[in-house]
């Protein structure tokens, strides 16, 4: 019998995380910078781009737990989860690209291109990134691997962001600028195929070794209401909502506040790199430091509470941004720095807590559903996302948005608050909502080798 609570190796764990640059080389260009590509490149007004984001996130989020009820219940010679890297690889890679193209066609073709493409996207993120997810809670049983694992995921996603700050722009520039359909088109060619490469990396490399104890057949509703008893869980999902919305909205944003609020465009560098690719590209890396944080902040405080600290001094930093003058470069460069490295801990202690959950529902109602719980998660996420993307086009044409023009006081003021002060409230909250978690490490660890023991492993 295989030992799922052996040590991994630092081969499986770093091609585990390469999945997570797979999916960030095309879906963190969607987060960053899609409601920007179709206001000023592609030509589409706010609140049709607004009501596009709506439409796509939703059927994100309700596709979620089908994918994570059909994974649950696949069967193959390489596992339950993994073959999905392989299968949905290549559609994911292509979709990506297309989302990009940028035809040349009429207003209401663009429009309805777009539809069709993002939505298509959102469905193979879906099908590739659930099954993804709930890899991690078969590769190992161990609470402190699983961690580990969690780091090397998204130290693998921050990498990605790193690599798409320093290139992307540069890139543009040298194939047209960034208002040309054709030079997104290019960059993202690349971005895909590499997507492609590397999840089909992380298959080859990993291995699933937990496997429940066989409980009786059940039908999707009844697996929804375990989820539901699961109390650690419900507060997670709601945290998960609420931090979505704050990162839908500031990464909608982000964009717009530096072309226009902090009028980062222009001047160039080294390699084409002007400050809106410096300032892209340095918080990835912040993040990253930040997680060499993550390790003695879990045996200091334990995941809960290091969570909520960070959640703290993170939502307070964002805050900030408001009353630094955003024409001051080095202010604003140095408080985004800070408030990355800060944050680079939290998503590593978040989804290492659901592996908890998964556990702890195990443990509870001696029903392990991996995948349906992680789908979960992914579904208040990007219910969360769709909030706060359509919050974007809502309130930029609310306050008066025009594309590649100066704008209006009024347009820089809301831009600012959509920066800084509305998603810096949403931060704050989800710290309040924690408190409600009550899963402690020491019973985290008891539940993992009680579950050891019914299983039979070594």
């Amino acid at each position: 019998m295989t030992n799922s609570k052996a040590s991994l190796s630092f081969k499986e764990k770093a091609g585990y995380g390469l999945g997570d640059t797979a999916s960030n080389f095309v879906f963190h260009i969607v987060n960053a910078f899609l409601i920007g590509y179709y206001t000023d490149v592609v030509g589409l007004n706010p609140l049709a781009v607004s009501t596009l984001y709506a439409v796509a996130r939703i059927w994100d989020a309700i596709s979620d737990p089908l994918m994570g009820r059909l994974a649950d219940r696949t069967q193959t010679r390489w596992g339950k989860y993994r073959p999905y890297l392989l299968w949905i690889a290549i559609p994911y890679g292509l979709v990506g690209f297309a989302a990009f193209y940028g035809p040349d066609l009429s207003a209401s073709g663009k429009l309805i291109y777009a539809y069709v493409t993002y939505i298509a996207l959102m469905t193979v993120y879906t099908a590739v990134n659930v099954p993804y997810s709930a890899l991690m809670g078969t590769i190992t049983s161990d609470p402190n691997e699983r961690t580990s694992l969690s780091n090397f995921r998204f130290a693998g996603a921050f990498s990605a962001q790193i690599i798409i700050g320093l290139v992307l722009f540069p890139m543009l520039f040298r194939l047209g600028g960034r208002e040309s359909p054709e030079a997104w088109r290019s960059a993202m060619a690349v971005f895909a195929v590499l997507a492609t490469l590397l999840f089909l990396v992380t298959f080859v490399t990993t291995r699933e070794r937990v496997v429940p104890v066989k409980a009786e057949k059940t039908g999707f509703w009844k697996d929804i209401g375990f989820l539901r008893k699961n109390s650690p869980l419900m507060v997670m999902l709601i945290v998960a909502f609420i931090t979505l919305s704050f990162s839908g909205l500031r990464w909608g944003i982000t964009y717009h506040y530096l072309k226009y609020v902090a009028n980062m465009s222009g001047e160039t560098y080294f390699w084409y790199l002007d400050r809106m690719s410096i300032f892209y590209s340095t918080a990835p890396i912040a993040l990253v430091c930040g997680l060499v944080m993550t390790k003695p902040l879990k045996r200091w405080f334990g995941k809960r509470n290091a969570l909520i600290g960070l959640t703290i001094i993170n939502g307070l930093s964002v805050i900030a941004f408001y009353f630094v003058p955003a024409s001051n470069f080095e202010q604003i460069f140095w408080l985004n720095l800070f408030s990355a490295f800060v944050a680079g801990p939290m998503p590593v202690l978040v989804w290492a807590i659901y592996t908890d959950v998964v556990d702890f529902g195990e443990w509870k109602f001696g029903r392990r559903t991996t995948a349906l719980t992680f789908a979960a998660a992914m579904f208040v996420q990007k219910a969360g996302l769709a909030l706060g993307g359509w919050t974007v086009g809502i309130l930029l044409a609310f306050y008066g948005f025009e594309a590649n023009v100066v704008q209006s006081e009024g347009s820089t003021a809301g831009i600012l608050l959509m920066f800084s002060v509305i998603p810096g409230v949403l931060t704050l909250l989800t710290a309040i909502v924690l408190l409600w978690y009550k899963l402690t490490d020491d019973e985290v660890d008891k539940i993992a080798v009680e579950l050891s023991e019914r299983r039979g492993e070594a």
